[in-house]
Parts: structure tokens; sequence; C-alpha cells
């Protein structure tokens, strides 16, 4: 029963841990469909973190705070999309000057307004998240096997979990099944057969480019008001590349996305849980534990990306025929 308990609160963690990964993917997934590359997730998803705190923070509210997050993530959506799409720029290096950007940025602010180092104060009361408890979750916490899991598994998180994993069957509906997926996939395979169809291409990325803009906001303001009680310098700690992993992994379809991210978090939850392991008596310190999401992302990279291909036209800016 104690194993059964240790399962339930790692798949707790994991949950909890993989939000923000998934938002992120499923972020950089409309974009690259679209024929967008976005390394800059990690960027956008801190600018929001900084932002959804800072506000929660001067205002008490965080749904003003959620607001601000995605504002800022889509202003740097912006800025992405006019250097790769209007200016026809490098995507990668535009991305990669977002997250310096972003990196500098929130720091340099951080100390201007609060003056705490880079932080902004802990949030309280209504400038957090808090959980959502299902109807009949504690009374039913004491019943074998599926009390455990309704009340403390599928119960007791914010609404922004029960977003991002709302979002996957939306994505998959959105992509699949409406014209406006349609042509967003078609954008990212021949632009050019779309702008034959009288459909404008750069409409159709730059609206790609909003979406992933707004997904970043909600999983960098998840990160600093509901997963950690405010902000602090580099929190994204990386989560914006493993997303770009995760989603090469999975070949850039949703459901495979939230399993990819589901595996990450398993990770990062065991290595928050499981610390020091000992196996036959060798020790397996925890620097190894904590390092083992990203040895996983080189693992995945160096043996899926050459199987995994992305959309034809990914990263290549569309000229229009004269």
């Amino acid at each position: 029963m104690e194993a059964f308990v240790t399962l339930i609160q790692v798949l707790d963690s994991t949950i909890r841990l993989a939000t923000p990964l998934l938002l992120a993917c499923l972020a950089g997934l409309y974009s690259e469909r679209a024929g967008i590359f976005d390394i800059g997730l990690e960027g956008k998803m801190l600018m929001s973190a900084f932002f959804s705190a800072a506000v929660a923070a001067v205002t008490g509210s965080v749904w003003l705070g959620l607001l601000a997050g995605i504002g800022a993530s889509l202003i740097l959506s912006a800025l992405h999309g006019v250097a790769s799409i209007t200016f026809r720029g490098n995507q990668l290096i535009s991305g990669v000057a977002i997250n310096f950007l972003a990196s500098g940025m929130t720091v340099l602010v951080a100390q201007s307004w609060f003056q705490q180092g880079g932080r902004t104060p802990s949030l309280f009361g209504g400038g957090r998240f808090e959980p959502i408890n299902f109807p009949f979750a504690d009374a039913l916490s004491s019943v074998p096997v599926i009390g455990p899991i309704y009340s403390e598994l599928l119960s007791g998180h914010s609404i922004l979990v029960y977003v991002a994993f709302l979002m996957v069957p939306l994505t998959w509906w959105i992509l699949y099944r409406t014209r406006f997926g349609l042509r967003l996939r078609a954008v990212g395979e021949n632009p050019a057969a779309v702008d034959t169809a009288g459909v404008s291409v750069v409409g159709l990325r730059f609206a790609a480019v909003a979406i992933c803009g707004v997904l970043c906001g909600i999983a960098g303001a998840y990160l600093a008001t509901a997963l950690q009680a405010g902000f602090v310098k580099e929190m994204t700690a990386g989560r914006g590349f493993i997303a770009l992993a995760a989603l090469i992994f999975a070949k850039w379809r949703p459901w495979h996305a939230m399993g990819a991210c589901l595996l990450f978090g398993l990770l990062q939850a065991i290595a928050l849980r499981f610390q020091n392991i000992d196996l036959g008596g060798v020790i397996i310190p925890v620097q190894v534990m904590d390092a083992l999401p990203y040895i996983l992302t080189v693992v995945i990279l160096a043996g899926f990306v050459g199987k995994a291909v992305p959309p034809r036209a990914g990263g290549e800016p569309y000229v229009k025929e004269r």
C-alpha cells in the first residue's frame, strides 16, 4: 500500500511538472506546422513567468497576472513574426535573440521594480492559482485504489493544468478537422500551393505564431503563479528546449506530444522524489538524477532527429512569386 501511495505521489508530480512542457510543446507544434521554427519558446515562457508574477504581486490578482504574461509572450511572438515572416530573417537566430533578450530583461526589470536580486515578491492568496478539488474528493479518498487516484491524482490541480491537457484534443481537432488546421498544415508543407489557392500565407503564419505566444504565455504564468509562488532568475531551466525535443520525439503530433511531455515530467518527478538512490551498494548522486531529463533530451535528438521529418517548408521564408 505504501508503494501505491508513493506511485500516486510521483504521478501527481509528473502531471504538475509536465504541464508547462506540454503547453510549450503545443505552442511549438502550431508554429512549426506553419513552417516557422521557434527556438524562442524558452524566452517567451521566461518573460511570461516574470510579468505574470510581477503583475500578480502588485495587483493581488492572478488573472491579471495571467493576462500580463500572455501579453508579454505575444509581444515576443510578434517580434519573432516580424523578423522571420515580414523581413524573412533567419528563424533560428531570431529565436536565440528572443531567449537572450528575455534572460537579461527579466532580471533587469525585476531588480528595478522590486530590488530583490532579480526575484519578485512571494505570491499569496489571490496572487496564485489555487487547486481545484473535484466533488466528493475528500469522501472518496479512503476508498482503496480508486479513492487516491480520484482525490489525489485527478483532483487538486490548478485550472491551468486542466487547460493544458484539454488543449491536446482541441489541438488535434483544430489541426485535423477544421479548414484552418488544413491550411495551417499546408502552409508548412507547400506555401506556394496555399498562396495559389488565394489564402494568405503571411496571415496564416502570423496566426500560428500568435497561438504559439498565447500558449507560451500560459506556460510561463503557470510556472510562476501555480507551480511556484513567484518569479526567480532563469526559472524556466531549459523547459523550452525540452519541449522542442518532445515535439521532435512526437513527430509534430498532439497526442504523441502529450506522451513525450509526460515522460519528461516523470523523469523530473523521479529526480525530485528519489535522491541519492542506492543500487546494490552504488549510490547514484542527486546531480545525476537532476540531469536525467536533459540527458534524455540529447538521446532523443540524437536518435530521432534523423527519423522525424519536419514540415517541408519549415524554416524557409516564403517569397511570393511575381
